[in-house]
């Protein structure tokens, strides 16, 4: 006999079932999931608010907007994912696939990648 993962009833059904029904599948899930920390969740936070402010603002896939609009918006230039140095010598700072590149006089290049 085999019991639900979440909430320890009998399980009535396929052989392979792991749970008694979706409200304990998805109750199961979303602890797995959920971040462990504050502090996870709060630099997840912020990742996030970065890149909704980068994609709002480069809708075209390759834009350019100042410092001054960013921070308007609440950009918070400590977090990103990744960081791409280029063989031409620019470094470009990226939130999964929406990035920035630091231009002269406080403007900044957005781009995108494919993926």
């Amino acid at each position: 006999m085999k019991t639900c993962l979440e909430c320890g009833d009998k399980i009535i059904g396929r052989e392979d079932k792991k749970f008694c029904s979706d409200g304990c599948r998805n109750a199961y899930n979303n602890k797995i999931n959920k971040d462990s920390t504050n502090y996870m969740r709060n630099i997840n936070n912020k990742l996030r608010k970065n890149y909704r402010i980068l994609s709002e603002l480069n809708v075209e896939g390759k834009s350019k907007t100042t410092r001054a609009k960013l921070m308007s918006k609440g950009f918070d230039f400590e977090f990103f994912t990744n960081i791409l140095n280029t063989k031409s010598g620019n470094t470009y700072y990226f939130l999964y696939d929406q990035g920035y590149m630091v231009l002269e006089n406080d403007y900044y290049m957005l781009v995108k990648k494919d993926i």
